[in-house]
């Protein structure tokens, strides 16, 4: 897989936003990707150096609407930490 295949989105929620002031840094990763490709496609990508990368794996809910029933997304989000330098997203 290349990097922006790894990486699909920042996620910009109030708690990770507080978390960028100690260069934590959140984003939803593929569900196949582990944490040290993760760690390459941050590197590669926003040119930072990367200390640490926690993953957390979210199941599939069941939703239903109506009479009709299914299932939302699994997906994975990763938390990284960076060693020296910043990313800005709203730049």
């Amino acid at each position: 897989m290349e990097a922006r295949d790894i990486i699909k989105r920042p996620v910009i929620t109030e708690r990770s936003s507080e978390q960028m002031a100690d260069d934590k840094y959140t984003f939803d990763v593929d569900t196949r990707a582990n944490k040290t490709q993760i760690k390459i496609a941050i590197e590669e990508i926003f040119d930072v150096k990367v200390d640490k990368v926690n993953v957390m794996n979210y199941k599939a809910k069941k939703k239903r609407v109506g009479r009709y029933t299914g299932y939302t997304n699994k997906r994975r989000k990763a938390i990284v930490t960076l060693k020296e330098g910043t990313i800005d997203f709203f730049n």
